[in-house]
């Protein structure tokens, strides 16, 4: 499985991005995408994940902020960013877990900044 992330940049705080993501290499509707983010020196965190079927965990620090959602024919996830604060800024992986096996993408740079 090979993931391709897109969307990332610099945005003013407050303001918003939107995160894609899309997996090839399988035919196969994957178990499980999201985000994970990462700034240097940090372990990578948790942003959000959701199921093929409909379930989301997001992470503590962008509950009410952060709206994941996936289309499942296609294998594709996005991520919109609401509100968006300076500690958001971070490397952006993309996600995900197909019968137990973990793949990840390349990162996308987002950084928050006036």
């Amino acid at each position: 499985v090979q993931l391709v992330e897109s969307g990332g940049g610099l945005v003013q705080p407050g303001g918003s991005l939107r995160l894609s993501c899309a997996a090839s290499g399988t035919k196969f509707s994957i178990n499980v995408m999201g985000w994970y983010r990462q700034v240097p020196g940090k372990q990578r965190e948790l942003v959000a994940t959701i199921t093929n079927g409909g379930s989301r965990n997001n992470g503590d620090s962008v509950k009410g902020r952060f709206t994941i959602s996936r289309d499942n024919a296609k294998n594709m996830v996005d991520l919109q960013m609401n509100s968006l604060k300076p500690e958001d800024t971070a490397v952006y992986y993309c996600y995900a877990n197909l019968w137990g096996v973990n793949y990840w993408g390349q990162g996308t740079q987002v950084t928050v900044s006036s």
